[in-house]
């Protein structure tokens, strides 16, 4: 069953446009006519150069930095699509900002994730189609669907071709969560690729003393491949492949990530880590002529091409999973 005819067109801002040119390959649709563009003041504007009228439309913009930026363009196309009568508008966006502000640390603390979902929702979107969210309970943020994709279906096609003796020696192995709050997801890789699992407990002993590492599991002599869903200055991700070495004597250590934020100095930090090489996900594009070259970035497109498909068709995406 088709929910909205034939008619699907797929839009880009201007976060990610590498990403969604190569999804509109892989699905044979021409990528859709939209001039997304600034004024001298700063103010987004979008104007559409062809008819969305009952169309399916999907709109591709990661939330990334500048945030702020790339946020009110998608907010804006949304608008423009409502207001040009499209069928339905799923938001596509790969990475979701403001994901790691998704609950009240501290009195008075806002919840901007909370706030994100309603502006989406207000602005017109019928659905979301995103990847790897910082916390899983902001699915629950929208009153409209959310297909949640995930990064890992990736990463376990790309380190078993990476290590194919793992299959045969899995206790040669071992998936790191690089904090306690990351061991949920990190198990979960670790299941499908079929390694053990280890975690870095990082402790503060009293204010202004540097963090304790304990590693919890077994590292000696193993190769670690450390797990998480996102990088921003690589400052945590770094200290537990420090720690993994010289406190759980490992031998070498991997990591793999679904977005490469990379705020700050995070290039320089990979760069002196003891991390042989660090992989991420293009759902935020690559900088270019990065100081780096541990860093490898893996084509996401094909995951998301595959679930516009079944979202336009209106069938089970379980199977991408």
């Amino acid at each position: 069953m088709i929910a909205y005819g034939d008619n699907i067109q797929i839009f880009s801002g201007n976060s990610n446009p590498q990403l969604a040119e190569t999804i509109c390959k892989i699905l044979n649709v021409p990528m859709g006519k939209a001039i997304v563009k600034h004024f001298a003041d700063g103010e987004a504007s979008v104007t559409l150069e062809e008819t969305v009228r009952g169309a399916d439309v999907f709109l591709i913009q990661s939330t990334c930095k500048p945030v702020n930026d790339h946020l009110m363009e998608l907010l804006i196309m949304i608008d423009a699509c409502r207001r040009a009568s499209a069928g339905r508008i799923t938001a596509v966006i790969p990475y979701f900002g403001y994901a790691r502000q998704d609950r009240k640390a501290k009195s008075r603390d806002p919840i901007s994730a909370k706030l994100v979902a309603n502006m989406l929702t207000a602005a017109g979107a019928d659905r979301i189609l995103t990847m790897d969210l910082h916390a899983a309970q902001i699915q629950g943020f929208f009153d409209i669907p959310l297909d949640h994709l995930l990064g890992n279906v990736t990463f376990v096609d790309y380190y078993k071709k990476k290590f194919p003796e793992s299959v045969y020696n899995h206790d040669d192995f071992v998936v790191v969560s690089p904090d306690v709050g990351s061991v949920g997801r990190a198990r979960n890789f670790a299941t499908k690729v079929h390694m053990g699992l280890a975690i870095v407990d990082k402790r503060r002993p009293k204010a202004n003393v540097s963090e304790v590492m304990n590693i919890i599991g077994d590292v000696e002599g193993k190769t670690c491949i450390l797990y998480d869903d996102l990088v921003d200055t690589a400052g945590s991700l770094c200290n537990a492949a420090k720690a993994l070495v010289e406190i759980g004597g490992a031998k070498e250590v991997y990591a793999c990530a679904t977005h490469g934020v990379l705020s700050s100095t995070a290039y320089e930090r990979l760069e002196e880590s003891p991390i042989r090489e660090m992989v991420f996900l293009n759902t935020i594009p690559e900088v270019g002529n990065t100081p780096s070259g541990k860093c490898k970035f893996l084509d996401v497109a094909p995951v998301f091409a595959r679930a516009i498909e079944h979202i336009h068709g209106a069938t089970s995406i379980a199977d991408l999973f």
